[in-house]
């Protein structure tokens, strides 16, 4: 039996827009197996989807679409009033959009990953998740679908047949049902590189991760997040690479 521990880890990028510049996209690449790149509407333009995944082939990671709101002002962070209906087109859309800027670049698109408030409403709502999990059947049942571990989208990605990655935040605090600290909260956020690492590597080697209530709560982590907007990306980027070297468990 094979018992080598293996994680994706994955980062947010392409989430520039015109002349705003958000991150360093080329400096996070060597450190992430997958990513994740706006498709336009909470971020991105199609200049910046083009270089984006130019990038990404440079360095050999895999690529995905990260569809989120049409709310450029709120980074798509902000909830919207939406039907399944709705959030079906626009995932659709966006994607597509991806889809074919890899494609004049001979790339294939390896997984979607919603983004912001998109994301959280899926992890919640059935109907939503459903949506986005049928929208990505539909273009390509080889996608990828990541979502929150063991949340709706995950469920509703595995009653399409779709293959899903449970994915978990290096950068985030949780809560003790498994959700997320809302960004609105102070302590949302972990600002401390070492403090990020001893979490993720609790979660892949343990499948555990404490609570800001101080809970230990069972979690499933096949892909890890790095926001590439944090100030300090490039530093978390660096530091969960190495630990994770250091507990010899490789890229998936």
């Amino acid at each position: 039996m094979n018992n080598q521990l293996t994680v994706d880890l994955n980062c947010d990028l392409g989430e520039s827009f015109g002349s705003w510049v958000m991150g360093d996209d080329k400096a996070i690449l060597p450190y992430v197996s997958s990513v994740n790149i706006a498709c336009g509407f909470h971020a991105g333009d199609p200049a910046t989807m083009m270089n984006t995944l130019a990038l990404a082939k440079q360095h050999g990671v895999s690529v995905g679409a990260h569809p989120g709101f049409q709310d450029l002002a709120g980074f798509g962070r902000r909830e919207m009033q939406v039907t399944a209906r709705e959030v079906y087109n626009l995932v659709v859309y966006q994607i597509g959009a991806l889809a074919s800027c890899a494609h004049v670049q001979t790339l294939n698109l390896h997984h979607v990953k919603p983004h912001g408030a998109l994301y959280n409403m899926a992890a919640r709502r059935p109907d939503l998740a459903e949506a986005i999990a049928q929208a990505v059947y539909d273009l390509d049942p080889a996608l990828i679908l990541y979502g929150l571990s063991g949340s709706e989208l995950i469920r509703a990605g595995r009653s399409k047949g779709l293959k899903v990655y449970n994915e978990v935040f290096a950068d985030r605090t949780y809560q003790q049902d498994g959700t997320l600290t809302p960004r609105s909260q102070e302590d949302a956020l972990i600002r401390d590189p070492e403090q990020a690492a001893s979490q993720v590597i609790n979660m892949v080697k343990d499948g555990k991760v404490t609570s800001l209530q101080g809970v230990t709560v069972d979690i499933q982590a096949d892909t890890i997040c790095l926001h590439g907007d944090n100030a300090t990306a490039i530093q978390f980027a660096k530091t969960i690479h190495q630990r994770l070297k250091e507990y010899d468990i490789l890229p998936l």
